[in-house]
């Protein structure tokens, strides 16, 4: 029994797999998941049920001989095993929601080159280490994209990291606290791509400023940065505390290598919408009190 139960280097997966298809007189059981035949032997050992498995009828034929056997376990563990790392990236990454560039509407908002963030998806830019910006307006898809592509780089074999800016700058300040800065700032700088959403939503003291500028500064040619933000860059000194000092140092070394997709509203749509729901609910001033601070907060 000890042949079946050595750990999983490359010599032994292909002794404990050709021990197992001896076991069975050179031959694959009907019914048995095939890359767990090691298993289905010990559990045939100690009187136990073998594992089934529907999906690997196809693979558990009779009389196989052992290469074509080999051939077809090794192409399927490996495809399994390229699945569980996917899925684990996913988890790893910790987004909140997960998004794809198929789900994307083109037609929202107005102004979108959709040429260029199709190109974006090759990830051109992770290889490069270089970094993407999303800017636009409130509600124009800037984290649906952010995020997807953060998902299309688990797919490609990227480890990712998604935070808010916020998030960040809370998760170090409490880490600077308790003396254990350095060590959760490499949780932000290994990840081969972070995605940082909403960096100017709030503004941003100066300790705060001094942590992302850490962030900026140590991936800088050596990770890649998706970012998302509401402003234009100019606007950037009022997010942190007017210090154009710092806020010009941290574009220096964002935008150095960097590709920005702009997106922009339809007003005249928005106006459209508005109209007719003032005709639609009349004078509920209540309500349309409330759709006008919308409309005041989306910089509509």
């Amino acid at each position: 029994m000890e042949k079946f139960t050595c750990s999983q280097t490359i010599e032994q997966f292909l002794a404990c797999h050709q021990h197992a298809f001896t076991f069975f007189g050179n031959r694959v059981p009907k019914n048995i998941r095939v890359d767990h035949l090691k298993s289905a032997v010990l559990k045939r050992l100690t009187g136990q049920a073998p594992v089934f498995n529907p999906k690997y009828l196809d693979f558990a034929q009779d009389h196989w001989d052992y290469p074509d056997y080999l051939a077809a376990l090794i192409e399927g563990e490996t495809l399994e095993r390229q699945q569980r790392s996917i899925v684990r990236r996913i988890r790893q990454a910790r987004f909140p929601v997960v998004k794809t560039l198929e789900s994307c509407q083109w037609i929202w908002p107005k102004k979108l080159n959709r040429l260029q963030v199709q190109q974006l998806f090759r990830l051109p830019f992770i290889k490069e280490q270089g970094n993407v910006i999303f800017l636009g307006g409130v509600g124009l898809g800037k984290t649906h994209l952010a995020t997807a592509l953060g998902y299309e780089a688990c797919l490609q074999g990227y480890s990712v990291l998604f935070t808010t800016a916020v998030a960040a700058i809370n998760t170090l300040t409490a880490a600077q606290q308790t003396g254990q800065l350095q060590t959760t700032l490499n949780k932000y700088l290994r990840p081969t791509l972070m995605v940082m959403d909403e960096i100017s939503y709030l503004p941003i003291d100066k300790t705060g400023a001094d942590l992302l500028f850490q962030i900026m500064s140590q991936r800088y040619e050596r990770g890649s940065i998706v970012l998302t933000s509401n402003r234009a860059f100019k606007s950037w000194p009022q997010i942190f505390n007017d210090d154009t000092t710092r806020t010009s140092a941290l574009l220096d070394r964002l935008l150095h290598h960097a590709r920005t997709v702009v997106t922009e509203k339809d007003k005249k749509r928005i106006f459209l919408f508005y109209f007719c729901v003032v005709r639609v609910f009349g004078g509920r001033n209540d309500f349309k009190r409330h759709l006008i601070n919308c409309c005041n907060m989306a910089q509509i």
